[in-house]
């Protein structure tokens, strides 16, 4: 679990990027061989892209590095349990272990609402890990809630 924590420390750094945009604070980083190869944090509002999501912009700088689309012997962190999207993005790409922090109870596809990465009906199953440093991912998740109604924005 120490390794895991290591580098949900990068992706929570990713998270804090999305956070100072105003973004929902959400960010993934893709390790290979014990390296990041690539980074990702949402950016939906700054694109105004609905899949610019942390994870969808870390696979595209993966298949980037590789230059291709097959991601096998990679892990990708991210703070927030990925969406089915993005699960469904991770799946084709032939990751092979999701390990994310905090838990989405309303749209989470690997375990809470959905299990994308498990389904024994796709191609390819990803192993995942939840909960890895899931109450400081939620916290800046919270933080930033908490702003948006404060500065009544109302955007979300």
């Amino acid at each position: 679990m120490h390794e895991h924590r290591y580098w949900m420390e990068y992706a929570l750094k990713e998270a804090q990027k999305a956070f100072e945009l105003g973004e929902i604070p959400v960010g993934a980083i893709i390790v290979y061989k014990g390296q990041i190869i690539a980074k990702g944090y949402n950016q939906v509002e700054t694109l105004k892209d609905a899949t610019a999501h942390a994870e969808m912009i870390a696979l595209s700088a993966a298949y980037n590095y590789f230059q291709a689309w097959r991601l096998d012997g990679c892990t990708i962190y991210v703070t927030l349990e990925p969406c089915p999207m993005c699960a469904g993005a991770i799946v084709l790409s032939r990751v092979d272990k999701i390990v994310f922090g905090a838990y989405d109870f309303k749209a989470g596809a690997c375990g809470s609402v959905y299990n994308i990465a498990g389904d024994g009906n796709l191609n390819h199953k990803v192993e995942v890990i939840g909960g890895i440093m899931g109450d400081e991912a939620q916290s800046l998740l919270r933080a930033f809630f908490e702003g948006l109604r404060k500065n009544d924005m109302g955007r979300f």
